[in-house]
């Protein structure tokens, strides 16, 4: 997936954290929210302006900074 469609980093928005475009909402919030146990349906549900592709994009950003981690 072609995540930069969906997220932008702008050192103006969110103090420069990678954010969903069209929102302030930032790829370690909705990371955050699937880790403390919710579904994407109830992100969708409680954040209408985003859309399951928007979600999709925050875990391939994560997968794909994970992958380019270098470990010691």
């Amino acid at each position: 997936m072609d995540y930069s469609k969906y997220i932008a980093i702008d050192p103006n928005i969110r103090f420069g954290k990678p954010y969903l475009i069209g929102s302030r909402i930032t790829v370690s919030d909705v990371l955050g929210w699937m880790a403390s146990g919710m579904s994407v349906e109830e992100i969708l549900e409680d954040f209408p302006e985003l859309s399951e592709e928007h979600v999709r994009a925050c875990l391939a950003y994560a997968a794909d900074k994970e992958q380019k981690l270098k470990y010691a």
